[in-house]
């Protein structure tokens, strides 16, 4: 793998693939594979499940190179292929989302984890106190509606910008960050209790 290909856009990576470059098709897998399984994770609940939309997704993406416009941002064609996956999985299985404590992500925006890795591992009543945080939170996170639970996953696990994320989801970016905040409200509620034990230790 050649060093100009590490150092190439996506979407110049989607054209030289779709010219027939399978190694540039190879860092958009190395680049995206995370992101892409912490996405389908948090939004179904089941590891299995995700690994699974995952490589779906990557198929689709050879199955359908060609219509990548070159106009376009990878990101946004890619995450809307594997948020598109995982509404049918939804539809499909009727399940109900559930998110696992011991499969926690260490991406950016995974707050749950970056809360409860504050608290020191030598003082076990503020271990507890993160493992109760993270769990309150990790159900906050299940409860969310779909809409909204999208919004922050693509925005604080992906990072990607409200512009790319009202493309995605086919909506207004005033929607976007209207779900957005009704989803950092509700994250908030769950901080509460966390927030009042930990003064109480101060």
């Amino acid at each position: 793998m050649s060093a100009s290909a590490e150092d190439s856009t996506d979407e110049t990576l989607m054209i030289r693939y779709q010219r027939g470059d399978r190694s540039a098709f190879a860092v958009l897998v190395k680049r995206y594979e995370r992101p892409l399984f912490t996405f389908a994770c948090r939004y179904l609940g089941q590891r299995d499940l995700a690994r699974d939309v995952t490589q779906e997704s990557f198929l689709r993406v050879v199955r359908r190179a060609q219509e990548f416009r070159h106009e376009a941002r990878f990101s946004t064609w890619i995450f809307a292929i594997v948020r598109n996956i995982c509404i049918d999985e939804l539809r499909k299985s009727k399940h109900r989302r559930h998110l696992p404590l011991d499969e926690r992500s260490d991406d950016r925006g995974a707050i749950a984890e970056t809360i409860g890795s504050t608290q020191p591992a030598h003082d076990p009543e503020r271990s507890a106190i993160g493992s109760r945080l993270e769990r309150e939170i990790q159900d906050a996170l299940a409860a969310l509606p779909d809409d909204q639970l999208e919004v922050f996953l693509l925005r604080e696990l992906a990072g990607l910008p409200f512009s790319e994320i009202a493309e995605i989801s086919e909506t207004s970016e005033n929607t976007v960050k209207s779900r957005m905040r009704y989803a950092l409200e509700k994250l908030q509620k769950a901080l509460l209790s966390y927030e009042e034990q930990a003064k109480a230790l101060r």
